[in-house]
C-alpha cells in the first residue's frame, strides 16, 4: 500500500501480474570445458549469453567450466537468468572433486549423476539446445538432444566437434524428428531457433495446458 498525506485517500498498490502458465523459453549451451578456447569463441559465446537474457530466456548449461561459463558470463551481464545442472552430489562435491564453477548460477541442480550420466537432465531440462566448439562430453550431449529430437542450434566456426556435427549427422542417416539449424552469428542464430520454438514447441505447449490447472492438481 502506497504512503499518502494525512487526509489524502489511500492508493493500493497495483496488483501482481497473472503469472505465466507456460515457463519462458529455456536456451542450453553446451560446448568445451577444458583444452584451449580461442578469445573469438569466448567473446562470441558470451555475445550469445547476452542475447538469451536480454530476450527475457533461461540460459541452462552442465554448470562446468570453458564455453558454457562464457555464456553465463554473459547473461548475468544482461541480468539473465542461469540455471546449472551439476554432476554432483552436493555443493561441496561440485566446487571440490569437480572443480566447477559457482560464479553467475541463479540455481544448480545437483544430480549426482556424475559428468556423463547428467547430460540427460541437462538436455531434457532444455527448449533448445545450442552447440560451440565441443570435445568428448558435447559429443555426447549431442547424440542424447539428437535422439530425442530436439531443436539444436550450431553456432559455426567455433571448433571443435560443432564444426563436424553436419558430416556426423549425414553419416548417421537417421530420422529422430530432431531439428537442427546454423548460423556463425548468435543473434541470427538465435532468430532461427526462436522461430522454431514458436512454431513447433509452444504451441504443443499450449495445447497440453489447455483446459488444465496450471498450479497443478492435489493428491487426492
Amino acid at each position: 500500500m502506497k504512503k499518502s498525506k494525512p487526509g489524502a485517500s489511500v492508493i493500493p498498490d497495483p496488483p501482481d501480474p497473472p503469472l505465466s502458465p507456460i515457463p519462458r523459453m529455456v536456451v542450453g549451451v553446451m560446448g568445451s570445458a577444458g583444452g584451449r578456447i580461442a578469445e573469438d569463441v569466448r567473446a562470441r559465446v558470451r555475445a550469445l549469453g547476452e542475447e538469451l537474457a536480454l530476450r527475457k530466456y533461461v540460459l541452462v548449461t552442465g554448470a562446468c567450466p570453458g564455453v558454457p561459463q562464457e555464456a553465463v558470463k554473459g547473461a548475468k551481464s544482461q541480468g539473465g537468468v542461469v540455471v546449472g545442472v551439476s554432476p554432483a552430489l552436493n555443493f561441496e562435491e561440485h566446487v571440490v572433486k569437480y572443480g566447477s564453477p559457482t560464479a553467475g548460477y541463479d540455481a544448480i541442480i545437483y544430480t549426482g549423476s556424475g559428468l556423463m550420466g547428467r547430460e540427460i537432465e541437462n538436455i531434457r531440462s532444455c527448449d533448445v539446445v545450442v552447440f560451440a566448439g565441443g570435445r568428448s562430453g558435447t559429443l555426447g550431449e549431442f547424440a542424447i538432444a539428437y535422439d530425442e529430437g530436439k531443436v539444436i542450434g550450431v553456432l559455426q566456426g567455433t571448433g571443435g566437434i560443432t564444426d563436424h556435427l553436419e558430416t556426423i549427422i549425414n553419416f548417421m542417416h537417421k530420422k529422430t524428428g530432431a531439428v537442427v539449424c546454423y548460423d556463425p552469428d548468435p543473434h541470427a542464430l538465435l532468430n532461427k531457433l526462436e522461430d522454431i520454438y514458436k512454431e513447433r514447441i509452444l504451441p504443443n505447449h499450449r495445447r497440453v495446458i489447455a483446459g488444465r490447472d496450471p498450479h497443478g492438481v492435489m493428491e487426492s
